[in-house]
C-alpha cells in the first residue's frame, strides 16, 4: 500500500496495511520563507520517510491587520483579495511542494482559526491579546465582523490551496478555548461562527480535513467546543489535557484520530518518550498505542509540533515500529 492510500484509507476509517505516521516543526530563519522553506520542507520529509507532509505556515502567523487601538478600530479589517501576498506566497509555496512529493504521499497545509490570526496579528504589532479580550468587552460587534473578515480569508486560502496548490486537505488549527479565557456561551457566540466558517469552506473542496485543537503553551482547553467540529480526523494535546487517544475515539464519536505523542517543549525543555526514550522505549511505546488502540482510524503523530532540533532518526524509529505491525 502506498502512503496517499495508506493515509486516506486512515482518515476513512478503512484497512490499512499499517497505521501512518507524520510529525511537524516550524523552520526559522532563512528557512522560515521563499524558496528555502519549499526546500526545509522537502528535505525533512524525504530524510524522515514519513506518511504525510504537514505544511507550516510560517513567516505567515500575523494577519495583516490595520493599525487598532481602540475597539471601533476593528470595524476598519476587510477581508484580503485573492492576489494578496498573504493568500498568493501561501499558496504558491504549497504548489511547489505538492508538485514535488504530493503524488508520492498527502499533503495538508496549516491553517489558522481567525481568532489566532487576530491574536498573532495584534501580537506582532507589539500589543498584548489582552487588548482584544478587552474590547470584546467594549464593543464585540466590532471584534466579531473583523473575526467575520479574516474568516473570509483564511476560507479562501483554504479553497485555493486545495484547489490550485493541489492540498489534499487543511489542518485547521483552533486555539483559545482555555479555561481562563472565554466561558462556553462566550466562546459559542463571539468565536465559534468564524472558526466553522473557514472549516465548512474548505469541506466544500476536500472531505479530508484536520482539525488541531491547539494546547499551546501547555494550557489546557474546553474541547467539548470543538468536540462537533465537521472534520474528518482529530488531532488535540493528549499530554496536556490528559485525554488519551482510546478516550478521545468515543469523546469525538468514533472519528479518526492523529496524535498520541507528547512533544511539548518551551524552548528549553523537551518532553516525552519521543525525546528522552531509548530507541526500544520509543519503539515500544509506538507499538502499544498501535495495539490497545487497533489499527483502524489510527494516525500517530504529536499533540503539536516538535522541536526542530529534535534528532530525525528518532522519528524513524517511530515510522519503523508502526510498520513493523
Amino acid at each position: 500500500m502506498d502512503k496517499r492510500t495508506r493515509v486516506l484509507n486512515a482518515m476513512n476509517k478503512r484497512e490499512v496495511d499499517h497505521v501512518p505516521v507524520g510529525f511537524w516543526f516550524h523552520f526559522a530563519g532563512e528557512e522560515a520563507a521563499g524558496d528555502a522553506c519549499v526546500q526545509a520542507h522537502l528535505n525533512y520529509y524525504r530524510e524522515t520517510d514519513l506518511d504525510f507532509l504537514k505544511i507550516m505556515c510560517d513567516s505567515y502567523f500575523a494577519w495583516p491587520l490595520p493599525k487598532i487601538r481602540k475597539a471601533e478600530d476593528w470595524n476598519q479589517v476587510e477581508p484580503l483579495p485573492a492576489d494578496h501576498p498573504f493568500i498568493r506566497e501561501q499558496v504558491e509555496r504549497a504548489a511547489a511542494i505538492v508538485k514535488e512529493i504530493g503524488k508520492e504521499r498527502c499533503v495538508f497545509y496549516n491553517v489558522f482559526a481567525p481568532f489566532s490570526s487576530l491574536r498573532f496579528g495584534i501580537e506582532a504589532a507589539g500589543q498584548p491579546d489582552s487588548m482584544i479580550m478587552e474590547h470584546i468587552r467594549t464593543d464585540r460587534n466590532a471584534v466579531m465582523r473583523a473575526l467575520d473578515a479574516i474568516g473570509q480569508t483564511n476560507a479562501l486560502l483554504s479553497e485555493l490551496l486545495i484547489t490550485e496548490a493541489g492540498c489534499d486537505g487543511i489542518y485547521y488549527c483552533v486555539q483559545s478555548g482555555e479555561y481562563d479565557r472565554f466561558l462556553p456561551e462566550e466562546y459559542e457566540k463571539t468565536v465559534r461562527p468564524s472558526d466553522l466558517y473557514v472549516l465548512e469552506h474548505a469541506n466544500r473542496f476536500s472531505e479530508n480535513n484536520i482539525l488541531h485543537m491547539c494546547g499551546w503553551a501547555g494550557a489546557r482547553n474546553r474541547l467539548e467546543l470543538w468536540k462537533d467540529y465537521p472534520a474528518k480526523v482529530m488531532n488535540w494535546a493528549v499530554f496536556v489535557e490528559g485525554m488519551s487517544l482510546e478516550e478521545g475515539r468515543f469523546f469525538f464519536g468514533g472519528k479518526t484520530v492523529l496524535g498520541g505523542f507528547e512533544t511539548h517543549w518551551d524552548g528549553k525543555v523537551q518532553q516525552g518518550v519521543l525525546y528522552h526514550g531509548t530507541k526500544q522505549e520509543l519503539q515500544d511505546y509506538t507499538r502499544n498505542l498501535i495495539l490497545n488502540y487497533g489499527k483502524k482510524g489510527l494516525m500517530l503523530g504529536g499533540d503539536c509540533t516538535v522541536d526542530a532540533k529534535i534528532d530525525r532518526e528518532r522519528l524513524r524509529w517511530v515510522a519503523e515500529a508502526a510498520r513493523s505491525l
